[in-house]
């Protein structure tokens, strides 16, 4: 068994070539099966690179898009806030223009008389300029529409009124507010007719560039803020770096205007007005009046009063020189009117009385007397030597503007009753009244004397200026017991919004007025169309200035800026 056990033999062992072939068929199989895969991943691969291509051509397609409508979209924003700056609407809450502090509310507490005018509803369209307090107080008097409502409100004093002509009182010499003599002959406004073309004179297709038709220039009218500057050729347009004016293509062209100085201020600029010789303009803002060179545009005073209260805003409301320019006088929020001496930078008198805020300040011809208007609805006369109220007049309602007339026998004075009212000055009598269905419908924040004094311009928020002929029925012969209404002989509309100055240039040949609109417009008091409309702030002008020896007038706005500007005549291009 062993032996035959041993002897066995088992199966003979493979050859090395076929074992070496077999590895090889199982090392091609599974290479083939890996090509195989390899195959398909690069298939799969294209197809996601072909679609990844796909989205990527979409992307490439909506960003192309996307750039082309903000183009578009951006192109309409500016043309819309280019028309919308023409016409006086808000232009600010963009990134664009340097930032700067918001303007503070001025007028605050009882005193408050002017809640909301400069900022008014969303309705009105106008420019906001601050919320007032939300704790104020009525103020006992006052039209329930001017009573706080809650909503945002600016509460701007107005500006005083400016009376840009010459005052040929007694005796003669430096004269009211420095309006000092000219050297033409006073002018009764309206001025005398100058030769006027017809409305259309103008034509469209007259110039080239021209793009109104006589229909759309008829619906115009006045309302020159509607003139897109794009439409009109260059005869009837001036742009500087930041303001525009365009000119009445339903009249002759008369007035070219340009901008001379701008007097940045750290506050809402209240109040501008000229010394007697046109060599300074006194600004009021908040706690300070300044004194600029003409000339030059510098600063060569500033007045402020540090015995003050330095808590809160304290607005100096109205600013007027002495007619000898040795002088300006401020009234302010505090109730008091200062008298400073310019050279020596003091207060040289003080007077105390009033019971609210002071809005308005003119000075006598004879340099002695100074007439004030106060939310106290009273009007005072005081005495600067004698440091004396020496007349107190009382109406019903709120005062914003007074005005003493050129040979200081009378005093004018606007109010929240819509009413323009004149006194004799020796007797206290009111002599004329301007109301009634040729009167303002809202309240009268700006007067101005004519240069002979027999015509008196008002500013209204109703949005119009009106003229009146005060001597209708003997107006400076008559009784002083006799009261007499006024006769309206122009209304000037045009004004988008609150008309909040007026003044005439003193040669009496053109009405200005400054508007919450944004906009300053001059006037031709002989046919009562709007000659040009500026537009130089980015906020409500409050108010406006002529110069009285001509060539210049100055506009302080809520943009907290004053700004010098000449005109003269149009001598064509």
């Amino acid at each position: 068994m062993y032996t035959a056990h041993r002897g066995m033999q088992g199966p003979p062992p493979a050859a090395p070539g076929s074992r070496l072939a077999e590895l090889l068929d199982h090392v091609r199989v599974e290479f083939e099966a890996q090509a195989g895969r390899s195959n398909e991943h690069e298939h799969q691969l294209q197809a996601q690179v072909q679609e990844m291509e796909l989205v990527r051509g979409k992307i490439y397609q909506l960003e192309h898009t996307h750039n082309t409508m903000k183009a578009r979209y951006e192109d309409e924003i500016a043309r819309l806030k280019h028309e919308l700056e023409q016409r006086g609407g808000p232009v600010g809450g963009g990134p664009s223009g340097p930032s700067q502090p918001p303007p503070p509310a001025i007028g605050h507490g009882p005193a408050n008389l002017f809640q909301g005018i400069m900022a008014g509803s969303a309705a009105q369209g106008g420019p906001g300029l601050a919320p007032p307090p939300q704790d104020q107080q009525g103020q006992p008097g006052m039209p329930g529409h001017m009573q706080p409502q809650g909503a945002p409100g600016f509460n701007p004093p107005p500006g005083p009124p400016h009376n840009p002509f010459a005052y040929g009182g007694q005796p003669p010499g430096p004269s009211l507010n420095g309006y000092g003599p000219q050297q033409q002959p006073p002018l009764a406004s309206p001025a005398p007719a100058r030769p006027t073309p017809p409305p259309n004179q103008l034509r469209p297709g007259q110039f080239e560039g021209f793009k109104y038709t006589s229909e759309e220039l008829e619906d115009i009218g006045n309302e020159l803020s509607r003139l897109d500057l794009d439409k009109l050729p260059a005869p009837l347009k001036r742009q500087g770096e930041d303001w525009h004016a365009v000119f009445n293509p339903r009249v002759m062209r008369r007035l070219d205007v340009g901008l001379v100085h701008t007097l940045p201020h750290q506050s809402v600029v209240c109040c501008v007005r000229f010394s007697h010789d046109g060599r300074f303009v006194a600004t009021g803002s908040n706690r300070v009046a300044q004194i600029y060179d003409v000339n030059t545009g510098n600063e060569v005073c500033h007045l402020t009063d540090p015995a003050t209260n330095q808590d809160g805003d304290l607005y100096i409301g109205s600013v007027c020189f002495s007619p000898d320019g040795r002088y300006l006088a401020t009234g302010a929020e505090d109730k008091l009117i200062r008298v400073w001496d310019i050279a020596g930078k003091r207060i040289v008198h003080q007077f105390a009385g009033h019971e609210q805020d002071i809005y308005s300040l003119d000075f006598a011809s004879d340099g002695q007397h100074i007439a004030s208007g106060s939310g106290d609805r009273t009007i005072r006369l005081w005495n600067i030597p004698n440091e004396q109220c020496v007349l107190e007049l009382k109406i019903e309602d709120g005062v914003t503007t007074v005005a003493i007339s050129p040979d200081n026998r009378f005093v004018a004075a606007g109010s929240l009753d819509k009413s323009v009212r004149i006194w004799d000055v020796q007797s206290g009598a009111l002599v004329e009244r301007t109301e009634g269905e040729q009167g303002h419908k809202d309240s009268v924040y700006s007067v101005a004397f004519s240069p002979d004094g027999r015509h008196l311009v008002s500013g209204s928020l109703d949005k119009t200026i009106k003229m009146w002929e005060l001597n209708n029925g003997g107006f400076y012969n008559r009784a002083a017991t006799a009261t007499k209404s006024g006769k309206c002989v122009k209304t000037f509309e045009g004004h988008r919004d609150f008309v909040l100055s007026v003044a005439l240039t003193p040669d009496g040949q053109w009405v200005m007025s400054g508007s919450k609109d944004r906009g300053v417009q001059f006037w031709d008091p002989a046919t009562g169309q709007a000659q040009l409309m500026l537009q130089g702030h980015k906020n409500s002008v409050i108010s406006v200035a002529p110069s009285p020896v001509g060539g210049l007038f100055a506009t302080g706005s809520g943009d907290m800026k004053a700004r010098i500007w000449r005109y003269d005549p149009y001598r064509g291009q």
